[in-house]
């Protein structure tokens, strides 16, 4: 069987999507799970772009055993020093140097001809060899770069020791039978091909990603880069869930596969998307919630005949389970405990009397606990952010003809007690108001949004806030059967991420 390597960018170009923006304990999270998932390489970031994440590259780096880590680099001596330094501790390293080789590029970025880029990037793999082993070469903008001059590019990187060039489609700018004819091009023509591998990295600008990649592979494409819900720059990147379903399903037409652990997708697509904020659409391909719903009676009637009439791949496939036990007031701590098992998670004694405590308040508010707030109350209680201040109670005003106000407790680390009131717009405005003037910090709000975790009247939300400060941004989330009781909870872990962050870069600067 052909292996087809799986790159996945999620902690590096997926945090580039606008509003998105993980701390190192995200990260990590997420780089547990991309390993479990079986993804041969996780690029964690790009080290010279800020202090921050370079420490945040270090952390994964060091916490990785089964993946080779990458770190992002342009082609500069000082951002090479600053993957060394990230990727210090790794089991098994990896630099990804980058040069922009399209006309349009050179002319109005670089500023440089084509013997300027080839001298570039040359000097660059002759610095990075020096301390990497394995190198990845990217020509960026390589889909709307001259086929002869990316050759010529190709070869001096696989002269100068890369291990892999990447062929980017940067703008999302090619459709699939140009870009598959990339790779055939480069495996004729280009000498020494043999000795690396060819990797394709796509943009959806257009909705082809994923039709290009699979073009790709079809050209000879060794490894596929991508993310997690093909989030990222602009219109995204690659769903590498796409990808992997696809090898999988049309094996008797592509001849190959990942080493993908499939039944973890379903679990990592939902962490990825409750870390970033970035909510998956219900007709998203193999992740979204309608993937395997069917409402059309001429489809049900197919499906309980034969459920191949309708479905191409089962749910459990990508490990979605149908639920066997229900879990209501009345549960006990082990049904429970059986519950997060069969779900994939295992939690010590302490988080799971967190979890437990937390369920059995929901139960006393909702007739039947679903899969869905199971997972909310888990995988929030799964982020372990330092509480500078925890939301105790919250009482709201509101009349159709009065001014909404707002009344908060909060309790700090020290365990001192705030109360404020305010007024406010509306009762979300008069409680980020409250809790303003208690917290005493000067924010924006950036973003907020709200969303159903669960069905029916009783169901919880789960509300997203970003918060900037002085060009700063982060994200928060809160959980509750009550809108406005969720809307404090994300504001207020907003607060603390804030606060968080301003820490940890005032400890690096010092």
């Amino acid at each position: 069987m052909r292996k087809i390597y799986i790159f996945d960018t999620t902690l590096r170009d997926g945090e580039q999507s606008p509003g998105v923006n993980l701390n190192t304990r995200e990260k990590l999270e997420i780089a547990y799970q991309l390993e479990k998932l079986g993804v041969d390489r996780i690029e964690a970031g790009f080290p010279a772009a800020s202090p921050g994440d370079l420490a945040a590259v270090n952390a994964v780096a060091r916490a990785v055993k089964k993946s080779t880590v990458i770190g992002l680099s342009r082609s500069r001596t000082q951002d090479i020093d600053a993957v060394r330094e990230a990727l210090q501790g790794a089991e098994d390293p990896c630099i990804h140097l980058f040069l922009a080789t399209s006309p349009i590029h050179r002319k109005y970025k670089l500023k440089m001809d084509k013997d300027q880029v080839l001298e570039t990037a040359q000097a660059a793999l002759r610095y990075a060899r020096k301390y990497f082993s394995k190198i990845e070469f990217s020509c960026e903008d390589a889909g709307r770069t001259e086929l002869d001059f990316l050759c010529e590019m190709t070869a001096m990187a696989i002269r100068e020791g890369a291990s892999v060039v990447n062929i980017p489609d940067t703008v999302g700018y090619l459709y699939p039978e140009e870009y598959g004819n990339i790779f055939r091009t480069l495996k004729e023509k280009v000498p020494g091909i043999e000795k690396i591998q060819l990797s394709a990295h796509c943009h959806d600008d257009l909705g082809l990603a994923t039709a290009n990649s699979l073009a790709a592979i079809l050209g000879g494409a060794d490894q596929i880069e991508g993310t997690i819900n093909g989030i990222g720059e602009r219109a995204g990147n690659t769903a590498l869930e796409e990808v992997a379903l696809a090898l999988e399903t049309r094996f008797d037409f592509f001849g190959a596969k990942t080493s993908l652990e499939l039944t973890e997708i379903a679990r990592t697509s939902r962490l990825v998307s409750r870390l970033t904020g970035m909510v998956v659409p219900g007709n998203k391909a193999i992740v979204g919630a309608n993937a395997f719903a069917h409402e059309s009676g001429i489809h049900q009637d197919g499906m309980l005949k034969e459920k191949t009439t309708y479905e191409i791949m089962s749910p459990e496939t990508i490990g979605l389970k149908e639920s066997k036990l229900v879990l209501g007031k009345h549960s006990g701590r082990h049904a429970f405990r059986e519950k997060l098992l069969d779900m994939g998670y295992t939690l010590d004694d302490e988080r799971l009397n967190e979890a437990f405590a937390k369920f059995k308040a929901l139960a006393d508010k909702k007739k039947e606990v679903t899969d869905e707030d199971l997972l909310a109350i888990v995988e929030l209680k799964l982020i372990d952010t330092p509480e500078e201040f925890r939301l105790e109670t919250i009482f709201v005003s509101y009349g159709n003809e009065a001014t909404p106000a707002a009344k908060i407790r909060l309790v700090t680390l020290a365990g001192d007690i705030i109360e404020k009131e305010a007024e406010g717009n509306g009762s979300v405005d008069a409680i980020y108001n409250a809790i303003d003037l208690a917290s005493g910090e000067e924010v924006k709000l950036a973003d907020y949004s709200i969303k159903s975790v669960s069905h029916g009247k009783d169901a919880q939300g789960e509300v997203h806030v970003v918060l900037t400060q002085n060009g700063v941004s982060v994200q928060g989330r809160g959980v509750s059967t009550d809108i406005l009781e969720a809307s404090a909870r994300a504001y207020v872990d907003a607060l603390n991420r804030l606060i968080e962050k301003r820490n940890s870069n005032s400890a690096i600067r010092a």
